[in-house]
């Protein structure tokens, strides 16, 4: 995909962007894919139908990354985020990963999930966005008249030190093999996998009660392969010489005339796939700016382009409802909720989507651990919410929480403070 200038290339990155996520968003709303779904039926009704189509989305984004890559047709190893950076953040990860699980859990769905109900017509996802947004942007973004962020202030001191220095790449295939290796490992471990991941969904009986499971999780994976491939193969033709965007950008006062179109993110211009929390913090940037196009990036048209498929959708199935708080308790687990989103979203570094699928179809341990936060955290929150809900006064918060974890098999039986229902 070569171009003669930079806008044209532009324009193509963010143009296309929106139509991957247009799409998705018109198919996760037609079937229903939900990650805190699928993490609930799991714990609450043993039921695995819906965990197996977000498995078969990591196994379909796996297998097609790890093939492209090993046929130079992506490159990961500078994406944006920056998932296989040899610093492993594996606190961040994990405590962001968990705080996100639990913020999901308690609103009612992730960040993508949020998108997909805004189209849909539910008002309380608006609200919710709004929150993860702004607190995402202080996460990330000084307070004004100061040089301080949120995470600088809160978790910078004592989560960053615990950071481990994997070398040039914290990806399986260069930590088990080293770089000259590398990309043969990516490839054997990203096979057995990623089928592996296929094989596990397709041979349940939960996942094959509904052609929706199996449609959801293709089409998720294959929209998280498309970006990174768009996103790895635009370049601009400088006198038969091509560059890639973001050494174009890095390039910018030698090849451009001015400075007008240059965008404000160098970095937004690289690699990358679906994520949803960094770019709802963008999106709230590019609001408060006034709407200033420097601001619009990749993940920005992502986020319009998935509430505008999810609105199509449900306009097409006359599924859309308008939607608000049922009680002051609903608007206070949502806020709470989205405030661990936004948080916990920023800390790993992503959320079901962006580190789940994404992040761990370039094989990077960091996505792994927050992904498994991710999943620890909603489980945990579910079953402390069930006994709550069956024990009333007689759970206290350390007695649900106890048992929970021993329900979970994080604990012995014998620390088991109440009974199983």
């Amino acid at each position: 995909m070569t171009f003669d200038n930079f806008a044209s290339a532009q324009s193509f990155l963010l143009i296309t962007g929106f139509v991957i996520a247009f799409i998705m968003g018109a198919i996760v709303n037609k079937t229903h894919f939900c990650t805190m779904g699928a993490v609930s039926d799991w714990i609450n009704m043993g039921h695995t139908g819906r965990f197996r189509a977000w498995g078969l989305a990591i196994g379909v984004a796996l297998l097609g990354v790890v093939i492209l890559e090993m046929l130079g047709l992506v490159n990961l190893n500078s994406s944006y985020p920056p998932y296989r950076n040899g610093q492993l953040i594996w606190a961040e990860n994990l405590l962001g990963g968990i705080l996100f699980g639990i913020g999901m859990t308690i609103a009612g769905g992730c960040g993508n999930k949020c998108l997909v109900r805004i189209g849909a017509g539910n008002l309380k996802s608006i609200f919710v966005f709004l929150i993860i947004g702004v607190v995402g942007y202080f996460m990330l973004n000084p307070f004004p008249g100061t040089d301080k962020t949120l995470y600088s202030v809160l978790f910078y001191p004592w989560l960053n030190p615990l950071s481990i220095n994997m070398g040039s790449s914290q990806d399986l295939g260069s930590v088990l093999a080293g770089d000259s290796y590398a990309m043969m490992i990516r490839l054997v471990i990203g096979l057995i996998m990623g089928l592996g991941l296929v094989w596990l969904a397709f041979k349940s009986e939960d996942f094959r009660s509904s052609a929706d499971f199996a449609v959801g999780g293709i089409a998720v994976g294959l929209c998280v392969l498309a970006a990174w491939y768009v996103t790895s193969n635009i370049v601009v033709n400088i006198d038969d010489q091509p560059y890639p965007l973001t050494q174009y950008y890095g390039e910018w006062d030698m090849l451009a005339e001015s400075d007008v179109g240059k965008p404000a993110i160098g970095a937004a211009l690289g690699a990358q796939s679906f994520t949803f929390i960094n770019p709802m913090a963008q999106a709230v940037g590019y609001a408060a700016s006034g709407f200033k196009s420097s601001l619009v990036t990749f993940g920005v048209m992502a986020f319009f382009g998935v509430m505008a498929g999810s609105l199509a959708w449900a306009l097409l199935s006359r599924t859309f409802r308008i939607e608000w708080f049922a009680s002051k308790a609903d608007v206070l687990n949502h806020v709470l909720g989205a405030i661990l989103m936004g948080i916990g979203g920023v800390l790993a570094m992503g959320c079901t989507v962006g580190q789940a699928i994404t992040g761990i179809s370039t094989l990077a341990i960091g996505s792994f651990i927050a992904f498994a936060g991710i999943v620890l955290g909603s489980a945990l929150t579910m079953k402390i919410q069930f006994y709550q809900m069956m024990y009333e006064e007689e759970a206290s918060f350390g007695k649900t929480l106890i048992t929970s974890l021993v329900d979970l098999k994080l604990l012995p039986e014998s620390l088991r403070k109440l009974e199983k229902v």
